[in-house]
């Protein structure tokens, strides 16, 4: 299913740690607030915590996303950090018969001659979670031929990734490998993403990591459950003219109106929703995580 035509939506995003004794301190920076790009309009973004933050400051990182830093000094056992914002997304569907005027060889050669040299090695080389090994460069090769059409070639890959491996969570940690991954043949919207870009770079495509949510509807008959969304992960690979085309192997299609950008780059480790550093004599603790992206309706 495609969904074009602009759509309003408040997205919330709550992650809760929880520890058995005493946390003095702690310092975050999140990614929680979707960030201006073509087709999408941030109408609000707020970032709140439990304790309240002592400092609370923003910044683009590297990449351009949106950054937070909150520091909280208060003695507590549970930290809440809540992300609320309201979204409009008019993202229209590229026509990938439009690529095909290139191969993939042609185009990866425009791109190299024609793309800043600092973002073509930030996109094409290797990245901390996308290793370029045999087993990668064998699966793209399949799909990637240098003399296929750039287009066909691009909606085959994420078909054949859709098709290969099935969807199952905890078959997978932020540790496993694109080598460990293709010997599964399991996992989650993450290490699909990761293997996208690993097989468009491994064709010499510039390829990122693309962080955000997805907008999901509920089983027949029954109701959406508050907090059972989940933040969602995909690849964009660019394409000669200066653009990128967002491509989804999770749901084998490409973005729509119905996906939300928060952040992207080189791969997970660049993204991360919340990471830091506490101070804690607690010998254990739990991270519960809750979504709602929820359609709201669009003013007259």
């Amino acid at each position: 299913m495609i969904v074009t035509g602009r759509r309003r939506y408040r997205v919330r995003h709550v992650t809760r740690y929880t520890y058995d004794d005493v946390l003095e301190a702690c310092y975050n920076r999140g990614l929680l607030q979707p960030r201006e790009v073509p087709g999408q309009v941030v109408i609000s973004s707020e970032v709140v915590a439990t304790p309240p933050s002592e400092v609370v400051t923003t910044h683009l990182d590297y990449f351009g996303n949106p950054s937070v830093y909150l520091e909280c000094r208060t003695p507590t056992r549970e930290l809440v950090v809540a992300a609320t914002s309201v979204v409009e997304v008019d993202r229209p569907v590229p026509d990938l018969a439009e690529l095909d005027a290139w191969t993939v060889s042609a185009a990866a050669d425009e791109l190299a001659r024609s793309t800043d040299p600092v973002e073509w090695a930030e996109f094409t080389l290797p990245s901390p979670l996308v290793a370029l090994g045999p087993a990668v460069r064998a699966y793209a090769a399949d799909v990637l031929a240098p003399g296929r059409p750039l287009g066909e070639a691009v909606g085959a890959l994420v078909h054949r990734i859709h098709h290969d491996f099935r969807y199952a969570q905890g078959a997978t940690s932020v540790r496993t490998t694109l080598a460990e991954l293709l010997d599964l043949r399991q996992g989650v919207c993450q290490d699909f993403a990761h293997l996208a870009v690993g097989c468009l770079r491994a064709a010499g495509l510039p390829a990122r990591y693309v962080s955000g949510y997805l907008e999901t509807a509920p089983p027949p008959g029954r109701e959406k459950l508050q907090g059972a969304d989940a933040t969602h992960a995909w690849a964009a690979v660019a394409v000669p003219g200066g653009t990128w085309v967002d491509l989804d192997p999770t749901n084998d299609h490409l973005t729509d109106s119905r996906y939300i950008v928060t952040a992207w780059g080189r791969d997970f480790s660049d993204v991360s929703p919340l990471r830091g550093v506490v101070f804690t004599e607690a010998g254990s603790s739990s991270l519960t995580v809750e979504v709602d992206v929820d359609p709201l309706p669009l003013p007259d």
